[in-house]
């Protein structure tokens, strides 16, 4: 007897994906979709462990700039332009003088204003190339420690970690956190009073030691405790203990599962794993909130545009 032609899974991923981002995206969508095919561009993240002054300076030379202080540049500018903006309209009325005073008092404030800033830690800096510069980032090399200069990662996988805004001796825990680019983020705050990186597979958590090792001084790999247990269940492990939770859950990989056939999630095999992920992310998020202390913060995550895997979840 005939048998189905098999569909490969990326084909099925993005015919998933049209049919279910168009309608939540719209107009956007067609644009998010060639992004989504693109090939990935990657970041060079610094490592402040490793003796390399000279590799911002380098990557420089290439034409590639620091993601990080620019987005910190153009907040306290956006800042600025809404407070003079607030300042023209309230003070229509008032004298020439009284306005210039409260537009200095405003701009002031703006500037000191948290919301837009005070997550994008200067001590975290990750190049990247223009748009449109499909350059390649040369591999890592070690510095006279032994320790690699950068890690190439997708830029966007900092945005938790900024977003999570540690502060000085702050108890943090990445619930999911293999394979470790964005534990290896959080060590380079150098605020992380102890750091819990924890991933339910042991053989992503080994990759995970191996990136300590090859970025991390063992001083502060001291400081870093390594653990394999079902996040679900982390309330049980060590309840009620962090300032700050980082939850990047398992999810549909959207950029894997429309370019990848290896490990994806929609091959047929795995359909009702992929059903079943809101599920487990809502879960792994609640047993984050468990874990953070009161008054502490937790920050979810996904590589996914899925509504059901994000506003859904947390909603």
């Amino acid at each position: 007897a005939a048998t189905a032609p098999r569909i490969p899974s990326t084909r099925l991923a993005l015919h998933h994906f049209d049919t279910s981002y168009s309608l939540h995206l719209g107009a956007l969508w067609p644009s998010v979709r060639a992004g989504l095919l693109c090939e990935q561009k990657y970041g060079a993240l610094l490592n402040n462990f490793a003796a390399a002054d000279h590799v911002p300076q380098e990557l420089e030379l290439l034409n590639a700039t620091d993601f990080v202080s620019e987005a910190h540049q153009k907040a306290q500018q956006w800042q600025r332009g809404a407070a003079v903006g607030e300042a023209a309209t309230g003070c229509q009325e008032g004298s020439g003088e009284g306005r210039t005073v409260m537009q200095a008092e405003m701009v002031t404030q703006a500037e000191m204003s948290p919301p837009l800033c005070a997550s994008i830690s200067s001590k975290i800096k990750c190049y990247t190339f223009p748009r449109g510069d499909i350059t390649r980032f040369r591999p890592a090399r070690l510095d006279t420690l032994g320790l690699l200069d950068y890690y190439l990662m997708d830029a966007a996988s900092l945005l938790p970690v900024l977003a999570l805004n540690v502060q000085p001796d702050d108890f943090v825990l990445d619930l999911c956190a293999a394979p470790g680019g964005k534990t290896l983020a959080l060590l380079q705050t150098g605020f992380c009073g102890h750091l819990a990186a924890n991933d339910v597979s042991i053989s992503r958590t080994k990759r995970l030691y191996r990136i300590l090792h090859s970025y991390v001084p063992k001083e502060v790999r001291d400081t870093v405790s390594v653990t394999s247990y079902d996040g679900r269940d982390w309330d049980q492990v060590k309840g009620g203990t962090f300032h700050k939770v980082l939850v990047d859950v398992p999810c549909t990989t959207d950029r894997h599962s429309a370019m990848e056939e290896d490990n994806n999630i929609f091959h047929r095999r795995r359909t009702k794993e992929r059903q079943m992920l809101p599920m487990l992310q809502l879960q792994l998020l609640m047993a984050g909130i468990l874990a953070a202390r009161p008054g502490g913060a937790v920050l979810y995550s996904t590589c996914s545009l899925s509504p059901l895997q994000n506003e859904c979840v947390v909603e």
